[in-house]
């Protein structure tokens, strides 16, 4: 077999490549940490919008398949569960429970699996982006709030109000430059007009420059993270994030019904490596700020070697996906 020409090795090694290039850049200092905000502005504010709206714009509701939703986020929901009564509840096992089942779908998982599987795949793989910040971060809300609220009965405080926390949260993910392009988009494709020329090709092209410069960011703040003194309690996020969900996700697939190309976008998905939203819960909780930081960086680096292998078993599962 031409190693070369694998699908697997096609559609990681530009990925992991630009993630490297991002790295060199940001320990050479050729963009340094003043212009990595602006440019995560420019990524999230004007390109991910661009490219989100465009794709689900030919998309008809009736065409869509919600059953990637019943698949992903009841087992990434249990092993939440099972990581928090694991190490005990308290503010820093649910952030690293979040840790353990928050993917990175928009940075890394847009342009993999766009290049792995093309636009079908990136149609499955949107219909859990739409709905992945919502449901796992208003539930670590939830959680974290009634944490918290134990914490301040027990100091003879006051807690805060979960209802105004859950309304926040709620708002904060819908009106977002995530799910509020993609509800547009879909809401846009029941009309069954096409978008003129004059709007499609301007959002083709800033849709094209998402991927390479989100993948640099990533390599950007990979370089900035630190990972020294987490070692082993950031391998155990490794482990559960990049191995364990993605076994969960592709059970609950196959109790589901799905199949085929689904099937594979689904345990892609769920094996990438630690979203960076993560990260302002740990700021705004002020627990296990620096373990986050590692094991952001960590799955990162180890998705080389256990994305290639998810990659590679289902690609001999579903051999017509690859």
């Amino acid at each position: 077999m031409n190693l070369a020409a694998h699908p697997v090795f096609v559609s990681l090694t530009p990925v992991f490549l630009l993630i490297g290039l991002g790295y060199l850049a940001g320990r050479l200092q050729w963009i340094r940490d003043a212009a990595v905000k602006d440019l995560s502005n420019l990524v999230f504010m004007v390109l991910i919008p661009a490219l989100l709206f465009r794709t689900m714009s030919a998309v008809r509701i009736e065409a869509l398949d919600l059953r990637p939703l019943l698949a992903y986020f009841p087992a990434a929901l249990l092993l939440l569960a099972v990581c928090i009564a694991w190490r005990g509840v308290h503010r820093r096992s649910v952030v690293i429970g979040l840790a353990s089942i928050f993917s990175n779908m928009v940075m890394i998982g847009i342009t993999l699996v766009e290049l792995a599987y093309g636009k079908a795949g990136l149609v499955t793989l949107l219909t859990l982006v739409s709905v992945h910040a919502l449901i796992l971060l208003s539930v670590g809300s939830v959680v974290l709030e009634l944490v918290v609220a134990r914490e301040a009965r027990e100091q003879g405080g006051s807690a805060p109000h979960l209802w105004a926390t859950m309304a926040s949260v709620a708002r904060g993910t819908l009106i977002h430059p995530i799910p509020l392009p993609i509800i547009c988009g879909l809401l846009f494709a029941q009309t069954g007009w096409a978008l003129p020329v004059v709007i499609d090709k301007p959002l083709q092209l800033l849709g094209s420059a998402f991927g390479p410069i989100s993948l640099v960011l990533v390599g950007v703040s990979l370089a900035a993270t630190p990972m020294s003194g987490h070692w082993r309690a950031a391998l155990q996020v490794v482990l559960t994030k990049n191995l364990v969900l993605p076994v969960l996700v592709g059970a609950g697939a196959w109790a589901v019904g799905i199949t085929g190309l689904p099937l594979t976008v689904v345990v892609v998905a769920a094996a990438l490596p630690v979203g960076a939203n993560v990260f302002l819960f740990a700021q705004r909780y002020d627990t296990a700020k620096e373990l986050t930081t590692a094991s952001m960086g960590l799955t990162t680096v180890a998705a080389l070697f256990t994305l290639s292998l998810v990659m590679a078993i289902m690609s001999w599962l579903n051999p017509l996906t690859g």
